[in-house]
């Protein structure tokens, strides 16, 4: 199955509309062209997901213990900002208010593909976020990440 990838920035009119980015419709699942699932990100941008893939996400919330003050800490915060939403006759989708405040977008938004999900950035947030990773934190990251853990 073909994943989201790349960057794409877009303009954001006033009533909180954007164009889906067209490179990001072509992975989109056939059978859900048009239906995501929107809410804030593990970092302060926001993530978008494909019905297909928020039911995958869905699933594995499910296996949190709700009876654990961890998992009720983790539920409670991760879903209380979601959202339906969906694409309209234009291609566009309508970010929620508060979920734009909250990652602080206005006029403009930066999609970042990220598999099977999409990460919808403020760009100065973005700005900051690409200053605090510098070159070597990154290949250290992700050879810690990708890696077989085997020195070279």
């Amino acid at each position: 199955m073909a994943s989201f990838k790349g960057e794409y920035d877009h303009s954001i009119d006033s009533k909180g509309r954007v164009s889906f980015p067209a490179k990001l419709r072509k992975y989109l699942p056939p059978q859900n062209q048009d239906s995501f699932t929107i809410l804030k990100g593990l970092d302060r941008c926001l993530l978008l997901y494909p019905e297909e893939y928020w039911i995958g996400v869905e699933e594995r919330l499910s296996r949190i213990n709700e009876f654990q003050q961890k998992g009720r800490k983790v539920l409670r915060n991760f879903l209380r900002s979601a959202d339906d939403i969906t694409l309209d006759k234009h291609n566009r989708i309508a970010i929620p208010p508060k979920l734009m405040e909250w990652a602080n977008i206005s006029n403009r938004v930066i999609f970042i593909g990220m598999g099977e999900s999409i990460e919808l950035w403020s760009p100065d947030m973005l700005d900051k976020a690409d200053e605090e990773l510098d070159t070597d934190t990154y290949r250290e990251l992700f050879e810690h990440v990708m890696g077989d853990g085997l020195e070279q």
